[in-house]
């Protein structure tokens, strides 16, 4: 049995929780989720507690019991508070701003970036040199926020570029005659 299927998920009094077959959805103040079930996983609500088992004996189903465990206290966390990532912006020139359903950032190139945010994230720009990334999907969150840090990835030598807020990012020492 898995460690961590073995401690069940609590849902919050905000959290609707459904199960029809292989299907799991649920709802909360932020928005909603739905996840296909592996058959392999025995799912039971008791209480405002979702408890996890293994179908079967087997390496498999013990493994995926704690996968679906994790996947489910995400979403759980995501329905009722949101996740979120923030981005620095460094460097002279570099700026984001968002507008509507499109970040356009300057990062140095000889022409604008624009990213068009998919749906189920807000980006949010309180400073020019700050994006602030918000959703309900905690993948999905990652996701964005390592598709725009790809635009332009902080460089070793002056530090420059799209990073992770509290990113530490190791220097380079300058070639020296």
């Amino acid at each position: 049995m898995s460690r961590i299927a073995k401690e069940p998920v609590s849902l919050p009094k905000d959290v609707e929780y459904n199960l029809s077959g292989l299907t799991l959805t649920l709802k909360g103040t932020k928005g909603s989720l739905t996840m296909e079930v592996n058959p392999e996983v025995i799912i039971e609500e008791n209480d405002n507690l979702i408890s996890f088992a293994a179908r079967s004996g087997s390496k498999f189903s013990s493994a995926m019991s704690g996968t679906t465990r994790a996947l489910v206290a995400n979403m759980v966390f995501g329905v009722s508070q949101g996740f979120e990532k923030k981005l620095e912006l460094v460097g002279v020139g570099y700026r984001a701003k968002s507008q509507g359903k499109n970040l356009n950032l300057t990062l140095g190139f000889s022409h604008p970036v624009s990213y068009e945010v998919p749906e189920g994230i807000t980006i949010e720009t309180p400073s020019q040199t700050e994006i602030i990334i918000k959703g309900t999907d905690k993948q999905k969150v990652g996701q964005v926020a390592a598709e725009i840090r790809h635009f332009r990835p902080p460089e070793p030598y002056k530090g420059k570029g799209v990073r992770y807020a509290g990113e530490h990012v190791v220097m380079k020492e300058a070639k020296k005659k």
